[in-house]
């Protein structure tokens, strides 16, 4: 019977370290990483904004999988929520810009003043729509 379970354990992580090593790898070929570190200025630190991205993932999945409870208040959940929503608009935008979706839609709906308050409507949207879904929650 433990041979089984050994097996199924296997098996279990060896997939989860595949899909992980697929997910990051994509993270680092969308370019988000580098894109962000020229942004900044901060070049030199690639290979540490690179292993955070990992070790973040990591310590996720063991936290949701051991299901380890962290005793926070209010106020580093509001935190945590503001970082995992810049990480999840980061994806959003960096598909996006790979897509090349907003400059299609751009020329077809023929507008070019207002692009950056599109831009500035849709994040104000998301953030709203945030904060409402996590007021409803509390």
């Amino acid at each position: 019977m433990w041979a089984k379970q050994f097996l199924l354990a296997l098996i279990g992580l060896s997939a989860g370290v595949t899909v992980a090593a697929g997910l990051f790898s994509f993270i680092i070929s969308l370019g988000v990483v580098s894109d962000f570190a020229d942004r900044t200025h901060t070049g030199k630190h690639v290979l540490l904004y690179e292993t955070s991205i990992a070790l973040g993932g990591i310590l996720g999945n063991i936290f949701i999988i051991y299901q380890i409870p962290l005793e926070m208040g209010k106020i580093a959940v509001a935190v945590f929520g503001l970082f995992a929503g810049i990480f999840a608009g980061c994806w959003a935008m960096a598909l996006a810009e790979i897509l090349n979706v907003f400059p299609i839609f751009i020329r077809r709906i023929r507008i070019i003043k207002c692009v950056p308050y599109i831009i500035l409507s849709m994040a104000i949207g998301r953030g709203v729509g945030a904060l409402i879904f996590f007021a409803n929650r509390w």
